[in-house]
């Protein structure tokens, strides 16, 4: 490859590059940018600046289209220009972009199936401190700028296109997800209802009906953060880590939203305080049925996202699941 210049090494990573989603077209867009501004060494919020500012133009239109090509998820980027939209203050959205959205394209850029000589060819990179652009980024920006911007474009459109043919609604999801994000708000530290959820689950993984380890308890959302965008307690559960991982952000199976409304009951049936919580999420407190209802169309609204289905562990059997034994107790009758 010593006859390749600076140019074919460039559009090498970009046409031919192993693209999910379209960071490292963005990235490609930024570092010619921050390049023709004649920028070396570019902090890292520069960087997190410009970045920010190639989502904000692309997806500033009226029906944006999917960046990555899980169907059910949102990329970082995508999550951040939306708060933007709902108030979210510049500052606040270049510290996000800098903390939460590089840590794979900065690293991989440079990635073409194993070919060490690409390594370090544009930039260098202290993660989270700054980026040095190197002489051949310089030399191809002042070459062919507007030719290889052109050709992000364009693979930019392409990724697109291909990602949306995945989606059959894709409208529809993002209404979902907005309604969501407008009632909102970022992720806690949910280590705090490890003992709250050990009361009404024992040391039983949620998913699976195993035992739990104290160093193996992960709270997990039932129904995923990714679209309902809060910590309330209704949709948390204790499940082992492989168990956690495993479901990561999927659609869980019609057995455990019985289960998680099973679960909700029995802790309505108690005195604790947190099931006015509870109430004040899915309504009316002398109505089991309605609570119920309200959450599966919060299940509803899930599928709609266009999630991928995890029926859970391969051993699991909801008819003979040991969890229900302590689950259901004689204040809430068993109400499903």
């Amino acid at each position: 490859m010593s006859d390749f210049s600076p140019k074919d090494y460039w559009q090498v990573l970009v046409l031919y590059g192993l693209n999910q989603a379209t960071y490292k077209i963005a990235l490609g867009k930024t570092l010619l940018n921050l390049s023709l501004a004649g920028a070396n060494r570019v902090s890292w919020e520069q960087l997190s600046q410009e970045f920010l500012k190639q989502y904000t133009t692309r997806l500033s239109v009226a029906e944006p289209m999917p960046q990555q090509a899980t169907p059910a998820r949102r990329t970082k980027m995508e999550q951040i220009i939306a708060s933007v939209n709902q108030g979210m203050s510049q500052d606040e959205a270049i510290s996000e972009v800098g903390q939460n959205a590089f840590g794979d394209v900065i690293r991989r850029f440079h990635n073409l199936a194993g070919v060490e000589s690409f390594q370090e060819k544009f930039y260098t990179f202290e993660f989270g401190k700054y980026i040095d652009l190197t002489d051949d980024l310089h030399k191809i920006t002042e070459q062919a700028r507007i030719e290889l911007d052109e050709e992000l474009d364009a693979r930019w459109g392409l990724l697109e296109g291909a990602f949306s043919m995945r989606v059959e609604d894709y409208t529809l999801a993002n209404d979902v997800r907005q309604i969501y994000l407008e009632h909102g708000y970022k992720r806690k530290n949910l280590t705090n209802n490890i003992p709250f959820l050990k009361g009404y689950q024992g040391n039983i993984c949620f998913y699976c009906s195993e035992p739990i380890q104290p160093t193996d308890i992960h709270v997990d959302h039932v129904f995923p953060r990714q679209v309902m965008q809060h910590d309330e307690v209704w949709n948390l559960v204790l499940a082992h880590g492989m168990c956690n991982e495993s479901k990561s952000d999927k659609l869980v199976g019609e057995h455990y939203v019985a289960k998680l409304i099973a679960r909700n009951e029995n802790i309505m049936g108690s005195n604790h305080p947190w099931k006015r919580r509870i109430i004040e999420a899915l309504g009316n407190a002398n109505d089991p049925t309605k609570r119920a209802s309200k959450l599966r169309y919060h299940y509803e609204n899930v599928k709609k996202t266009g999630a991928k289905y995890w029926g859970g562990s391969g051993a699991y059997n909801p008819a003979t699941d040991p969890f229900y034994k302590r689950l259901i107790t004689v204040i809430n009758n068993g109400v499903v």
